[in-house]
């Protein structure tokens, strides 16, 4: 498959309030030590292995991956956090997955309904929305003129990927769920820089947002979700008009 993906256009669009660097550390901080709660060795707990390796491409210090490790594992006190899923719309019919952890799901819930109201939009049932994504494992390769598309190709579909899609400015590499961690280590392994991987839903359809009032609601809805210490991240189908 080749050409512009628009799961990489919305990838960009959800992306683009990104919180301040403080903000992003406390969010996979979190899922490390959740992750750690398994076990503290990385090597017997692909779940941390995965979490430690996203910490490191958002520059995560070393030392504080170890203290969320330690955190997780129960030597620097016990960690509460329980993982829950919110699903809901924004304006224009878009459809929203929001991934929480927390360690008071009466206060992130009041957040979440209250994000979700603020900005037009209504916080659903479990599985209103879930059955319109796929979730899947998604590892982004940057181009440049060092990689081969045939052998990359080659590379993640040895490693077990299912599919690779060409993309204006990057490769994206699709997994099963089941399946992502070992591809992941597989091309880690082979030397290859990743600029991000990581379990996602992907949206089988897409929702395109026309109206200027509905895109702003939708902007600022993904804005607070972003700044919510509590929402570790959230996913939609809605296709925003190029700025």
């Amino acid at each position: 498959m080749a050409g512009h993906s628009k799961w990489s256009n919305i990838k960009n669009k959800k992306g683009k309030a990104d919180a301040a660097r403080g903000k992003i550390f406390t969010k996979v901080g979190k899922e490390i030590s959740i992750a750690a709660k398994a076990g503290s060795d990385p090597e017997a707990n692909s779940r941390l292995r995965d979490a430690i390796a996203k910490a490191k491409s958002c520059n995560m210090p070393n030392d504080t991956i170890q203290r969320a490790i330690k955190r997780g594992a129960g030597e620097l006190g016990d960690v509460n956090y329980e993982e829950i899923v919110y699903e809901g719309y924004a304006p224009g019919g878009v459809a929203v997955i929001v991934n929480a952890l927390t360690d008071n799901k009466n206060r992130t819930a009041g957040d979440v309904r209250y994000i979700f109201d603020k900005n037009g939009g209504g916080l659903g049932s479990t599985g209103c929305v879930a059955w319109m994504f796929d979730k899947k494992g998604l590892i982004i390769v940057e181009k440049s003129d060092d990689i081969n598309e045939e052998e990359l190709m080659m590379l993640a579909l040895e490693s077990g990927a299912e599919d690779l899609i060409t993309a204006d400015d990057s490769y994206e590499i699709y997994t099963d769920p089941a399946d992502f961690s070992e591809v992941r280590l597989n091309l880690e392994n082979s030397g290859l820089a990743m600029a991000s991987a990581e379990i996602t839903m992907i949206p089988q359809n897409t929702v395109n947002v026309t109206s200027q009032d509905d895109e702003s609601k939708i902007n600022k809805m993904f804005e607070m979700f972003d700044d919510n210490d509590d929402v570790q991240d959230y996913y939609h189908n809605a296709e925003l008009p190029d700025e």
